[in-house]
């Protein structure tokens, strides 16, 4: 069996930056150990696997998607979906502006914008938790404040404390969540971030769509605008721009093709 794949560098202009994703789209759904193994060889933080979907509507095209890290499936990608939509456009041949994935988070529309593609996102506010001494031993460095849903984000009154973290992995898996972010005020961005997901097998990720539906609503109602943008600051980096839409959020960003294949699998 002979399948196309795709890597794609997401929310960046520039090859070799952003968070890069594997896209596979499929006839039909293979076995969920199939798509796990093919996801533990490519070995990037997701792998999304699409299908076409029989309903269709006028001027918009529907798809099916799932994403794998290397060790589990997850319920939410950003930027996995962000490379899916860039290669059923760019490659697969896919002419409808808008397309929604059906996935295990609810519908996800994604449209283009000049040569920006735009997420739309379920909102995901945190709720205000206490800062406690776990979280600080393991990010290295004591947050000012803390917020909970899907993911734990710790926020930080500079910008130098995010990019200065050096977090214990082993301290991080054991706080119970997706993601831990980190945060803190931009300059030149609205914002920066870095995340890390060691509990699901990635130490940090390079870029993240979807800790952005936690972080737009924060950032957006600290600083009293609907429309921000992110710098996250890990070593590859990436650049979002958010657009709070009552509860969704409008993730932006642009992809870079990087590699087109065919996987070989008996």
């Amino acid at each position: 069996m002979h399948l196309q794949f795709f890597q794609v560098d997401s929310f960046t202009r520039r090859a070799f930056h952003g968070n890069p994703a594997g896209v596979v789209p499929l006839e039909s759904w293979l076995p969920d150990e199939r798509m796990q193994s093919i996801a533990a060889e490519a070995n990037l933080s997701e792998t999304a696997f699409v299908v076409r979907s029989a309903e269709e509507s006028e001027g918009e095209a529907r798809y099916h998607i799932r994403w794998f890290t290397p060790s589990v499936e997850v319920e939410l990608c950003g930027h996995a979906t962000l490379a899916a939509a860039h290669v059923l456009w760019h490659s697969v041949g896919e002419r409808s502006h808008r397309i929604v994935f059906d996935s295990k988070s609810g519908p996800l529309p994604v449209e283009r914008r000049g040569d920006l593609t735009v997420l739309d996102f379920p909102s995901r506010p945190g709720e205000p938790v206490a800062v406690d001494d776990a979280l600080a031993a393991a990010l290295g460095r004591r947050p000012v404040e803390a917020y909970k849903s899907r993911d734990v984000m710790a926020v930080f009154e500079n910008k130098r404390d995010v990019h200065e973290l050096a977090p214990d992995m082993g301290r991080l898996a054991e706080i119970e969540c997706v993601c831990v972010i980190a945060t803190a005020p931009g300059a030149g961005h609205d914002f920066v971030s870095r995340v890390f997901a060691p509990r699901v097998g990635i130490p940090e990720d390079p870029v993240t769509g979807s800790a952005h539906c936690t972080l737009a609503p924060y950032w957006s109602k600290r600083l009293g605008k609907a429309s921000v943008t992110g710098h996250q600051v890990s070593k590859r980096g990436g650049e979002l721009f958010c657009e709070m839409a009552g509860d969704r959020v409008k993730i932006g960003g642009h992809c870079v093709m990087y590699l087109e294949g065919r996987i070989c699998v008996s």
